[in-house]
């Protein structure tokens, strides 16, 4: 039998079939990546700290009007679904779907489940950003996002090959320094930090080729 060049595109078609991830990969993935997400929010809401992305938006309205961060987040990422279906199909639309509405419930129920008798704002502002940079990542390789930013940054990588996580960390940061006028200036301070180490998982282990499992 005649060899398959390596190089070639019958060798990427052979990789990707047995690469692709079967429906129940896909739906672990969800559950654990909105998991840690949901981790990260709580550690940020304790902490009275915010992020960027419509997440941060929606801990604006927690903080200014007291308006529950689960509906929030939900109603706030409903008009990105039309730019999701447009460019990015119907199946990363309904996972992203998915995604938005078990943060939404999650985000409520884990301060529930779990609490913290001590909190450092500075290991909350690293360690949450690091656990929701991992569930990002997570769902990014599973063909999901959680909306807003994440689907503009995911378009203009697959369309421009610009790199998701610098593009996600511009707007996160410029989110983060629009609530200088709603939160402490040390937690704005924290909350880059924080929006830095979400962005640097993204950055690092999310470019373009770099990881061909595909769902």
């Amino acid at each position: 039998m005649r060899g398959v060049d390596s190089d070639s595109p019958q060798a990427d078609a052979i990789a990707a079939i047995f690469m692709r991830h079967p429906l129940w990969e896909d739906a672990l993935a969800l559950l654990m990546g909105t998991m840690m997400v949901a981790l990260g929010i709580a550690l940020y809401g304790h902490a009275g700290l915010l992020t960027g992305g419509t997440v941060g938006i929606a801990f604006l309205l927690k903080y200014l009007l007291g308006w529950s961060f689960g509906w929030s987040f939900f109603l706030i990422n409903l008009p990105f679904y039309a730019l999701a279906i447009w460019q990015m199909g119907w199946q990363f639309t309904l996972r992203t779907f998915c995604a938005v509405g078990l943060v939404s419930l999650l985000a409520e129920l884990t301060p529930q489940w779990i609490g913290f008798a001590q909190l450092n704002v500075v290991y909350a502002a690293l360690f949450g950003g690091f656990a929701m940079g991992l569930g990002l990542l997570m769902l990014f390789r599973h063909r999901a996002s959680l909306g807003g930013v994440n689907i503009l940054a995911l378009f203009l990588q697959d369309r421009f090959g610009l790199r998701a996580g610098k593009i996600q960390m511009a707007i996160d940061v410029t989110i983060v320094l629009a609530a200088v006028f709603i939160v402490p200036l040390d937690k704005v301070a924290l909350s880059i930090l924080g929006a830095v180490a979400l962005n640097m998982v993204l950055a690092i282990n999310h470019r373009a080729g770099r990881y061909m499992g595909v769902s």
